[in-house]
């Protein structure tokens, strides 16, 4: 059984749990997390508006990658150290989404938190990329809440009849 997990900041210890829960031990578990080129891609932009007008500092898109690669790697390990037991550590770079459903591709089961507003029951729990995720996942998905689930009253109201 091979076993998906995607990592987001603030969300991924109730993946690496529900990992842990609901996967046999003998499972192959990938940790997968995605950098969002964005940030990284407008500074380098940023800085390259200003070559020819006398700056010698280097690219702060640079720094911003390395920050961002090394923020991703002490979380895979966090992540890691948590599951306590064999697993796989996969960084990816792109589109979240769609850097999640090539990963799952041929997985038993992609393992996911919400990503919306958690306050209440109901699809706005799932963000986009979220939702883009269990509508396109090309195996099983176990979505999970990353603290205690809301109370039942907090579903959305019947459609008018």
């Amino acid at each position: 059984m091979r076993v998906v997990a995607w990592l987001v900041e603030g969300t991924w210890p109730a993946c690496v749990d529900a990992v842990r829960g609901h996967a046999p031990h003998a499972a192959e578990v990938v940790l997968l997390h995605v950098t969002e080129p964005g940030v990284p891609g407008l500074a380098h932009g940023a800085f390259a508006g200003l070559l020819g007008r006398g700056r010698s500092e280097p690219d702060p898109g640079d720094r911003l990658e390395d920050l961002g690669n090394s923020s991703a790697a002490r979380l895979l390990d966090a992540a890691a150290e948590r599951l306590a037991r064999p697993c796989t550590r996969l960084e990816r770079t792109g589109r979240a989404e769609r850097e999640v459903i090539t990963a799952a591709e041929g997985a038993d089961l992609l393992v996911l938190a919400r990503d919306g507003d958690r306050a209440h029951l109901g699809p706005r729990s799932l963000g986009p990329a979220g939702r883009f995720v269990v509508d396109h996942a090309p195996c099983p998905v176990l979505l999970v809440w990353p603290e205690p689930a809301p109370d039942v009253t907090t579903l959305p109201p019947p459609p008018p009849a």
